[in-house]
């Protein structure tokens, strides 16, 4: 196990290699690969751990009665998925979380984790805290997701999402975790529609892209 690579992680934030080694035992730590669009978690089971994922990325994919689906979000390398229901047993999932390529998770047993042990060991309350920390993100990712998807315009609901994204990478070129189709279902668009859209966009001259590379341009400050 590459602990350097964990004590550098939202999850394991501020804890030393030799104490994560100890802390892996505790939560009874396993990994598994899955292969692109294999389900790591499916819809209605519940579940008792939290994925962390090593390498690779998942989607939350959330499937509706009539066969359509929607992207609810995107967990990449570092991060971490399964939380909220893995802290309440019995909770079934509403979603299924579905790799996005060859990906390897690390699976941590949740109830162990919210246990502190008899020692009460600071760098366990620190695996607590920072838990805490991730789900309150979360929280403010969905509030932002929810704005990106208020407007019923899709120029507004594009331009919503890649000035975000700008934002958080610091650069008016970027990149997006998603495909078009990806982005379509996250933005619940039609893909085509979308795509159409993007392309008038461009000739706008708001943003130049390539696949999922995007700059936005002065003129789309002013949308």
């Amino acid at each position: 196990m590459n602990t350097f690579f964990l004590s550098n992680t939202p999850l394991f934030h501020g804890i030393r290699e030799d104490e994560i080694r100890e802390m892996l035992s505790c939560l009874n730590a396993r990994e598994k690969t899955y292969k692109k669009d294999e389900t790591v978690f499916r819809s209605g089971s519940s579940i008792t751990e939290i994925g962390l994922v090593l390498s690779g990325s998942v989607n939350i994919v959330v499937n509706f009665y009539w066969g359509n689906s929607h992207i609810f979000g995107h967990v990449g390398k570092g991060q971490v998925f399964g939380e909220n229901y893995a802290a309440i047993p019995g909770k079934e999932l509403i979603c299924d979380i579905v790799a996005c390529e060859e990906t390897e998770v690390l699976f941590l047993n949740m109830r162990n984790m919210l246990t502190t042990c008899q020692r009460g060991c600071a760098f366990h309350t620190r695996i607590i805290q920072n838990l805490l920390r991730i789900s309150a993100q979360k929280n403010l990712s969905l509030s932002t997701r929810m704005l990106h998807t208020a407007s019923k315009s899709l120029r507004e609901r594009l331009l919503s999402y890649l000035s975000e994204q700008a934002l958080e990478q610091g650069s008016v070129h970027f990149t997006i975790p998603f495909d078009r189709q990806q982005l379509a279902d996250y933005l619940a668009v039609d893909r085509s529609a979308m795509s159409n859209e993007l392309s008038k966009m461009q000739k706008d001259g708001l943003i130049t892209y390539h696949r999922n590379e995007f700059t936005l341009s002065e003129a789309a400050r002013h949308e």
